[in-house]
């Protein structure tokens, strides 16, 4: 009798750990520094316009961070990497400025849509231009060209122009 009622002490902590695990945390970003350099092509992320990216790791401190959006994804998209990804973030471009992109306009990059092609310049070819929304995604690509994609439509042939 005294194992059933010590069984039954431990369910609600059971519960009470599934509650948590089930619980997502809230995906935050980390700054970019004035010193940082891009995780990919080792260049000051500060120095260069354009939105930025940054990729969260399962079971790492450390948070790769990256002078374009274009970089993130060309490292994110690498098999070997991929399965290590907890969540990535990029930079609102209707949001903040594009020549200096605040940490403050950070968003979830799988839920954004992006801008690939347009006139905007960016670092290290063309800009892939997030968006929190699809309709401020349109209307930047009606006023400086490109096609709108979702975050799946983002792949490696298309980063090497193949697509």
């Amino acid at each position: 009798m005294k194992k059933y009622y010590a069984l039954l002490l431990l369910v609600p902590l059971l519960f009470g750990c599934n509650k948590s695990e089930a619980t997502d945390h809230a995906h935050k970003a980390e700054m970019i520094h004035e010193h940082d350099r891009c995780h990919l092509c080792g260049m000051v992320i500060t120095k260069y316009p354009g939105p930025k990216g940054q990729v969260h790791l399962k079971a790492e401190e450390t948070v790769p961070k990256f002078c374009s959006t274009r970089d993130m994804f060309n490292f994110a998209l690498q098999s070997e990497n991929k399965r290590q990804i907890d969540y990535m973030m990029v930079h609102d471009a209707a949001t903040t400025d594009w020549e200096h992109p605040d940490d403050g306009a950070f968003i979830e990059a799988s839920s954004a849509f992006y801008v690939y092609g347009t006139s905007k310049k960016a670092v290290m070819g063309p800009a892939v231009a997030p968006f929190s929304t699809r309709a401020a995604a349109e209307a930047f690509a009606k006023e400086y060209g490109g096609r709108v994609l979702s975050f799946d439509d983002i792949t490696l042939e298309l980063l090497a122009g193949d697509k």
